[in-house]
């Protein structure tokens, strides 16, 4: 089962596709990932990290990533015919880490641990090329294997 992964954000978002390793993986422009939505054939599933409502205040940019989640999906069910899937911070971080106080670093530590080191361009390990926000979008696409498979 492929499955992409899409870390979202206001102008950029990371994104990987997964099937028990690190297929692809990037940093785009939101718009450009939405082109890149329409040249993915063989994907079944699209996983989203989807914001968590946590009671604080949050700034315009909280809501900016909010409409980009919207259009990935709108995009993928227009696309594919059919629903992604919104997996919230905190289910990344519980399923991964063990704890809601993980942060990036430890998500990335978590996802080395399961799939691998990224080696060098000699030899390139099961998560080579993974960079920043992908790292991110990757873990949401190891959640999203885990609670479906």
């Amino acid at each position: 089962m492929r499955i992409l992964g899409i870390d979202p954000g206001t102008t950029v978002s990371g994104y990987a596709l997964y099937d028990g390793a690190a297929l692809a993986s990037g940093v785009l422009d939101n718009s450009m990932l939405i082109e890149l939505l329409h040249t993915f054939e063989d994907v079944d599933i699209l996983a989203i990290e989807m914001i968590n409502g946590m009671g604080m205040k949050v700034g315009a940019s909280v809501f900016e990533t909010c409409v980009w989640v919207g259009r990935f999906c709108e995009n993928w069910r227009l696309e594919k015919g059919k629903p992604a899937r919104l997996i919230k911070r905190n289910a990344v971080k519980m399923r991964l880490c063990g704890t809601n106080n993980a942060n990036d670093s430890a998500i990335r530590r978590a996802v080395i641990s399961r799939l691998g080191e990224p080696g060098t361009r000699k030899e390139k390990g099961p998560t080579f090329g993974v960079t920043s926000h992908a790292w991110q979008a990757l873990a949401v696409a190891i959640v999203a294997s885990e609670n479906i498979c």
